[in-house]
């Protein structure tokens, strides 16, 4: 699928399994953020809206007014974090590269890589709305 291109009721129709939309209060920043420390591309980028993809997985961001008439706008606190209690997990991503990456765009590191007893080094990065990116790797064998 050409993500570029693809009509909105195309991209619609196209998914399955489980979505994940993300609220934020400004795209082009959240955009910059993935780009920058996770060396992810978004497509259909506007001021409301971008497709994100990490290996054969999408997921959208979408800008507070485009929610309008969602109920779920009304339950968005007025100041940040907004995403407290979710991880949004990045299993593919090198966790000491994105730390570094989020250093230099000044991101909160809210915890370091560190090597986990679930077999995964893992680091957790805020972005500015306060969504927990989890960029993590598994260990390797002993």
């Amino acid at each position: 699928m050409d993500y570029e291109t693809v009509s909105a009721e195309a991209f619609g129709k196209s998914l399955s399994g489980i979505g994940l939309n993300i609220l934020v209060r400004d795209v082009a920043r959240t955009c910059a953020f993935l780009k920058s420390v996770f060396g992810l591309e978004a497509h259909r980028a506007s001021v409301d809206f971008a497709i994100i993809r990490y290996g054969d997985a999408v997921f959208q961001i979408h800008a507070d007014g485009t929610y309008h008439s969602n109920p779920l706008l009304g339950l968005l606190p007025e100041n940040p974090p907004r995403g407290g209690g979710i991880e949004i997990r990045l299993y593919d991503s090198d966790p000491d590269l994105a730390a570094r990456r989020a250093e230099a765009f000044d991101a909160m590191i809210l915890q370091p890589p560190t090597d986990k007893p679930h077999g995964l080094r893992e680091a957790y990065i805020l972005c500015d709305d306060g969504y927990a990116w989890v960029p993590s790797r598994p260990l390797a064998p002993d």
